[in-house]
């Protein structure tokens, strides 16, 4: 409920006599679904990429993972095709019902069994994980929106939507992007201006614009995606400009991983701050044949943990130029959390924290190689 767009749903929902539920833990996100019943979702991409890691790292651990991999490439695929002119192919619907039967089905009863649509706010969902859901009968719609903009201004409908994208707008609301791909937004929902701070206000419009601080494009058919914000883009020492929240999101949809931290503003190279997500980690070393139990600190140093964060980010690289990239890592010794003072109540990071109370790591990351005790990307092989 920090986040006005969870506001926004729920008085919608009163409104319409709407029965609702909320749980507060994304860990307990599961059993949650399975004796409310849900009819909708409404939750912040993290819960979504939970619920897909904790589905496939229980097939891995019950010797099911090559299927559930298989038919995760499958839905992706089937939902990719249903983009085109020509559709899914004969033998990918064949291959998708088939699937159906054996994971999909099971994946939903274990949502509820009930769930159709879902609502995803709060940063990007990433389109594998949009294609995924479709497939397997969830439809998550995305949509954009600010505080100052009392929730939505885009989101996509049901019968009109744009994997990847966070919709088109809504009736009565404006959408541009400005010179620098800021995107500006105007409409009877934006304030009229902050509480008693004229010159905050008067920073924020340009006319009846209102200045949002993030960075997006419109495409022909009016389809907002959103690139990043304006005051987090990164400069590095040789003049490339890189958004962090396009390497970190897919990053974060490894298991292991629970958040990600791009940095690299005025330094030779982009690296990346990696804390290990707790609830997957005893499952992910069991699932690897790795007996003992770590804490997440001495996870920080095993060689299995570290190949697979080095894979997880060499896979992001495989879509960036060489100058975009991360080229050194570094694991935190526990998790970024609101507790721990590194997130703000809507899971957003406090970048400013995280750089001061890790400022060390960070010049370690960029002291001379011989004395950095970080990792380069694809120094560890298992």
């Amino acid at each position: 409920m920090a986040h006005v767009f969870a506001r926004f749903v729920s008085v919608l929902c009163v409104s319409g006599g709407v029965k609702v539920g909320h749980q507060p833990d994304a860990k307990n996100v599961a059993p949650a679904m399975q004796s409310f019943h849900p009819t909708f979702l409404l939750a912040v991409p993290r819960v979504f990429e939970k619920v897909y890691n904790s589905a496939e790292q229980r097939a891995e651990g019950a010797g099911k993972g090559k299927i559930f991999h298989a038919a995760a490439e499958t839905a992706i695929a089937w939902s990719m095709a249903l983009d085109t002119k020509k559709g899914p192919s004969v033998g990918l619907n064949i291959k998708h019902k088939l699937f159906d039967a054996l994971v999909y089905k099971k994946l939903r009863a274990a949502m509820g069994g009930e769930v159709k649509y879902a609502i995803s706010g709060g940063g990007p969902l990433g389109a594998r994980l949009g294609h995924f859901y479709r497939a397997i009968g969830l439809i998550v719609l995305e949509g954009y929106g600010l505080t100052e903009t009392t929730a939505p201004v885009t989101i996509g409908r049901p019968s009109n939507l744009k994997i990847g994208k966070v919709g088109f707008p809504l009736p009565g609301c404006g959408v541009m992007i400005a010179e620098d791909g800021e995107i500006w937004l105007r409409g009877t929902n934006v304030l009229k201006g902050y509480w008693n701070n004229k010159d905050a206000t008067k920073s924020i419009f340009e006319g009846d614009w209102f200045k949002t601080g993030d960075i997006g494009d419109l495409d022909d058919d009016g389809f907002l995606a959103i690139t990043g914000r304006k005051k987090e883009l990164i400069i590095t020492a040789g003049g490339k400009n890189v958004a962090p929240a396009l390497l970190e999101d897919p990053l974060r949809a490894n298991p292991l991983v629970s958040q990600a931290v791009v940095i690299g503003d005025a330094k030779p190279f982009v690296s990346v701050l990696v804390s290990i997500d707790e609830e997957m980690l005893p499952i992910w070393l069991a699932n690897n044949g790795i007996k003992e139990q770590l804490t997440l600190d001495e996870a920080r140093s095993n060689a299995a943990v570290l190949a697979e964060v080095s894979k997880a980010i060499e896979a992001v690289n495989t879509n960036f130029s060489t100058a975009e990239s991360i080229r050194k890592f570094a694991v935190l010794p526990y998790d970024l959390t609101e507790k721990s003072g590194h997130l703000t109540p809507s899971l957003k990071i406090k970048r400013s924290v995280v750089g001061e109370d890790f400022g060390n790591l960070i010049d370690d990351i960029y002291a001379d190689s011989a004395k950095s005790t970080c990792h380069n990307i694809g120094d560890y092989k298992i």
